[in-house]
């Protein structure tokens, strides 16, 4: 952009030039023309250059030179800011460069004074960047990584890079990508004896990771406080909005935890502290998202003090209320959404179900003492998403954790953490683009994720 350099040497994006800029100062900014409205003597282009959702208005003398200028078309323009007759800040240039010829061209997906359905959208997710509702879910969920990032760090958590591949499934419940090279040659190459071929590179069989956590707890009895925000991968049949089979996990590990209330409490502050910060950082966004959305997402849970009710206080809330749920209540699995959303109604605020049946919840869960049938876990309900977190007190005694029916043979090591030097640990789950989801008002979690891996879509 050589003439940037030659007239001006000030240039800045517009989120910036919002904030900071007065009028009668002199600047260079870059970006994409959304619209183009030409009066007798001027031009008014809206320009957005990513950085926000607003859109700033660039005035243009109309000339022969500057009736080239089309949405889609990318632009560098060099002038003053002077305020508009709205009393927003607007650019009077005098000096316009083409960097890019104009998007709608012959196959572009996306009309610009059109208002395009998610759905449709989905479908090219090359060039969905490019619509402003997609930006701004994107810089809203930079913004909630920054905040979370800030946070833990603020508390003296250690971030810990999980792995990917992994050969145990953390969860027990089969929903496991399997993972092995796609060359037949590689493998032949480093069979071993007894060793099935399709093995033949780690010499067992390896998966995608559902969860950190197992990791994370190694790292603890180290280093005290881990977390993680790393993609986990669940192989499931679900075309559910609230479902994707490659997502974000935040996970966290707290080592000398032995109160499940703690836990809660900690969960709650690090939601309220992250979400408030996210207001600050990105309240415009959070906005539009809303509005494109028709969603009231409603924050009123940052003011209040969230519950906790035990499982069977829970499930006694729904039976006397059966008749006003959409699913039947079952003894054997968790709460459905329909009734997770009835007891956050219930509370009037967000709510910590603790407690749960053994049968129910992974090998790795503390049982209690005083009820075998019942292990140390919480399941935290919110507004709209229902379960956003899930989480326990993880069995700190290698006998009885040793015993459990459901451990896999695989984690001799798993058991030898508390057999050196172990301490009880603590620690959560959450589904990173739920919470995105929470905060945004966003329906569909195809929505909040750059790329949506889900059945029958792998694109890109």
């Amino acid at each position: 952009m050589l003439f940037l350099r030659r007239f001006y040497s000030k240039s800045g994006r517009i989120s910036q030039i919002l904030k900071t800029n007065k009028p009668g100062d002199s600047l260079a900014i870059q970006g994409w023309i959304k619209n183009v409205r030409r009066l007798k003597n001027n031009t008014f282009l809206d320009i957005n250059d990513g950085s926000t959702s607003s859109r700033f208005q660039v005035v243009v003398p109309r000339t022969p030179e500057n009736q080239h200028l089309a949405p889609g078309s990318v632009i560098a323009a060099v002038g003053e800011i002077q305020v508009a007759p709205n009393g927003s800040f607007e650019l009077h240039a005098n000096q316009v460069e083409m960097l890019a010829e104009g998007r709608l061209q012959e196959g572009y997906p996306f009309s610009p004074k059109q208002k395009h359905p998610p759905e449709y959208v989905r479908e090219h997710l090359h060039l969905r960047s490019r619509v402003d509702f997609v930006a701004a879910q994107m810089r809203v969920r930079h913004k909630a990584q920054k905040a979370l990032h800030d946070y833990m760090d603020e508390q003296d958590f250690v971030q810990i890079n999980t792995p990917l591949l992994t050969t145990n499934d953390c969860e027990g419940a089969g929903e496991v990508f399997r993972v092995q090279p796609d060359s037949q040659d590689l493998l032949k190459q480093m069979n071993r004896p007894n060793i099935p071929m399709e093995q033949s590179y780690f010499d067992s069989k390896v998966f995608l990771s559902v969860s950190g956590q197992l990791h994370l707890e190694a790292m603890t009895y180290g280093l005290g406080k881990t977390y993680t925000l790393s993609p986990a991968f669940r192989a499931e049949n679900s075309k559910s909005p609230l479902h994707l089979a490659e997502f974000y996990m935040f996970e966290a590990e707290l080592g000398h935890l032995e109160e499940l209330e703690k836990l809660a409490r900690f969960i709650e502050q690090m939601l309220k502290s992250v979400t408030s910060r996210l207001l600050e950082t990105s309240g415009e966004d959070l906005s539009f998202c809303q509005r494109n959305s028709n969603s009231n997402s409603d924050l009123h849970w940052l003011q209040v003090p969230w519950k906790i009710m035990s499982y069977d206080e829970a499930l006694q809330v729904l039976q006397e209320n059966k008749d006003n749920l959409k699913t039947p209540i079952s003894l054997n699995e968790g709460f459905s959404k329909d009734q997770e959303l009835f007891l956050v109604a219930h509370c009037g605020a967000p709510v910590f179900v603790v407690d749960w049946p053994a049968q129910q919840k992974p090998f790795y869960m503390k049982v209690s003492r005083t009820n075998p049938n019942r292990v140390h876990a919480l399941d935290l309900l919110m507004p709209a998403v229902g379960e956003l977190c899930g989480g326990s007190l993880r069995e700190s005694d290698p006998a009885i954790l040793k015993s459990h029916p459901q451990l896999p043979k695989d984690l001799e090591w798993y058991v030898d953490l508390r057999k050196y030097g172990g301490v009880p640990t603590g620690g959560f789950g959450m589904g990173f683009e739920r919470y995105l989801q929470l905060v945004t008002g966003v329906k569909n979690i195809r929505d909040v994720i750059p790329f949506p891996r889900y059945p029958h879509s792998c694109k890109m």
